[in-house]
């Protein structure tokens, strides 16, 4: 069992930053990756970013924008994200998953067998 804690998630303008922490709890943390999710109202869950080792993926809408990083010693991932526009405004999750070899199945919710209770970011235009 693993659980996770979002945190970090809040109000700003936008072109603004936030960094997003995920606090990790129970099983030997460095063997799961680490992914993030957003879901706006009316949309469906999508997928931000995830950290498996030392590979990272990101949704294409985030490249160049969000940045995902682990420290296992802590059990933390983060995620931070800089030029914040009014589309990012979200509930944002951090879900653990197994470690995949396919690359694309970290982009499904379906994979990801625990989930934080998520943190709210809401971008001001």
């Amino acid at each position: 069992q693993v659980q996770l804690v979002e945190s970090g998630g809040g109000l700003v303008q936008a072109g603004g930053s936030l960094r997003l922490s995920c606090a990790a709890s129970g099983r030997t943390f460095s063997n799961y990756a680490v992914g993030w999710f957003r879901q706006a109202p009316g949309k469906e869950r999508e997928f931000v970013a995830v950290i498996a080792w030392n590979d990272r993926y990101y949704a294409e809408f985030v490249k160049g924008r969000f940045t995902i990083s682990r420290d296992n010693a802590k059990n933390m991932v983060y995620v931070q994200m800089n030029s914040l526009g009014p589309e990012d405004t979200a509930v944002y999750y951090c879900a653990a998953s197994t470690l995949w070899t396919r690359s694309d199945y970290y982009q499904d919710t379906q994979k990801y067998t625990y989930w934080g209770q998520g943190t709210q970011v809401t971008v001001s235009s």
